[in-house]
């Protein structure tokens, strides 16, 4: 598909996809074909229907126990959403895609670093607002003294602020969090892979900090803070959009094949 289309002739081209990950479950994901029109808000399908325009096809899709795809949710899991990732990136490879990028926001930052560090296949990575320090910002979800109730009772429920329950976490799965050395995976990314972190410096949920210690650690590293942007980007979502597609175009991948290119 030709980039110079314009997104005013651009039809809705997206196809629901199924595939399967190594422990049996089915992920569900859109792929977004190139020159396809979305108009949903949310910061990766705006990204999605962005990269369509650009003649890049697009695939998004739920991590196993997340929206519609199978599995049970669990707190942590970093590793297996990087195996979830590796599913995904097998799928579409035998599909003879070109891909050429990964991106991921917030957890799914972490995910799509953790997987350069593991599989050394894509040229180019995106981590919107993932946490490095993965110790902090769990008493802000769990509450305070959890790690004492945790250990009494072998699990916290998460509870939604009407008092709903949301999910629960177990000692096995908080253990998965602390466990996961983002130091060590971010300086086992290839040098060979360009990286890109965006933070928004009013992150309120994820310290700006963060990114600069990503920064410090990641071979081939681009960092750019987007002034006054909280976690969601909110009023900053062309900036955002923007920062992204130019460092896609910049990078010599993006014009050394004419199979369709893929990214998440």
């Amino acid at each position: 598909m030709s980039p110079e289309k314009s997104p005013e002739s651009s039809v809705v081209q997206e196809q629901r996809v199924t595939i399967s990950n190594k422990h049996g479950e089915n992920l569900v994901g859109l792929l977004h074909q190139a020159c396809s029109k979305n108009l949903d808000d949310s910061i990766l399908v705006d990204l999605a229907s962005a990269l369509t325009r650009e003649g890049i096809s697009a695939f998004r899709f739920d991590f196993a126990g997340n929206g519609e795809s199978e599995g049970q949710f669990q707190y942590g899991n970093y590793r297996r959403e990087a195996d979830d990732l590796c599913s995904v990136v097998s799928f579409f490879s035998e599909q003879n895609y070109n891909i050429i990028g990964l991106v991921g926001h917030s957890k799914g930052g972490n995910a799509v670093l953790l997987y350069a560090s593991m599989y050394h296949d894509i040229p180019i990575i995106v981590n919107i607002s993932g946490r490095f320090a993965l110790e902090r910002g769990i008493d802000g979800r769990l509450g305070k003294n959890f790690m004492q109730r945790i250990k009494k009772h072998g699990y916290v429920d998460v509870m939604n602020r009407k008092g709903e329950f949301e999910y629960r976490v177990t000692e096995e799965s908080l253990i998965d969090r602390l466990s996961t050395d983002t130091l060590l995976s971010s300086r086992s990314i290839s040098k060979d892979c360009r990286v890109l972190t965006i933070h928004g410096s009013k992150d309120e949920i994820v310290p700006v900090e963060d990114a600069w210690m990503f920064a410090a650690n990641i071979p081939n590293h681009k960092l750019h803070i987007i002034a006054e942007a909280n976690h969601r980007y909110t009023g900053h979502e062309k900036e955002l959009k923007a920062l992204v597609l130019d460092f896609i175009k910049s990078q010599p991948h993006f014009s050394l094949s004419l199979c369709p290119k893929l990214i998440y």
